[in-house]
């Protein structure tokens, strides 16, 4: 067996080991969290006051204009230097929910944005409350149009959760790192979680047309009882 390949098959239950347990929770509670907060944030600046629709802004500009490493780095390095103190993984998941929350918002907003006006009046002209309207009517339209770019950002985040080896958290790329250290074998290795992280990519975009096509086929069923 080539040198390469018995490599990459020694490594390859640590790389996997390292995914499933720090890469997918990462991945999974900072998706989850940062779609909450994408969803307040959108709805704050849609229907909120003048204060909150400026902090809500406010809070787009910064995280959507800075680097995503540079904010693991501040949250990681920086809080320190005020008496904030969080271990690696806690320090990931808060800038990943962050970061993710910022470019979920614009998402849900703009798929909020694009239901017709005349779904609020009708929703309104039965009785239905606000909240009701928007629970039972709107959201469930906008996701409809959200959920590509969402999908699309979930499979970004699986490859972004690779820069939280920077801050010390034992992901899959940290995996890798530590053990190009010990091999000297920093092309195979590299590859190797390359590899991993395409094949996580590939199966997320494949689930990911599946339910785009659910959803088209729901739409079209809705439309044709309209």
């Amino acid at each position: 067996m080539p040198h390469w390949l018995q490599l990459m098959l020694d490594s390859l239950p640590s790389l996997l080991w390292a995914a499933l347990i720090f890469t997918v929770p990462l991945t999974l509670l900072s998706f989850v969290l940062g779609l909450t907060v994408g969803l307040g944030a959108a709805l704050g600046r849609l229907f909120g006051p003048k204060p909150l629709v400026a902090l809500v802004r406010f809070y787009v500009w910064i995280f959507r204009g800075t680097p995503l490493l540079v904010q693991l780095f501040l949250i990681f390095y920086g809080l320190p230097s005020v008496g904030i103190l969080l271990d690696a993984f806690t320090a990931a998941l808060i800038g990943f929910t962050l970061n993710i929350g910022a470019y979920t918002s614009e998402i849900i907003r703009a798929a909020i944005g694009s239901v017709p006006k005349g779904q609020w009046e009708a929703a309104h002209s039965i009785g239905m409350t606000w909240g009701q309207a928007m629970r039972r009517t709107i959201l469930p339209q906008a996701g409809r149009v959200a959920v590509p770019p969402l999908s699309n950002t979930f499979i970004s985040l699986v490859k972004d959760t690779s820069l939280a080896a920077a801050i010390t958290v034992p992901e899959m790329f940290q995996a890798a790192q530590r053990i190009v250290a010990t091999t000297y074998e920093p092309l195979i290795l590299y590859v190797e979680a390359a590899i991993l992280y395409l094949a996580m990519s590939s199966v997320l975009s494949a689930l990911q047309t599946r339910l785009e096509e659910r959803l088209n086929r729901y739409g079209g069923f809705l439309e044709a009882r309209s």
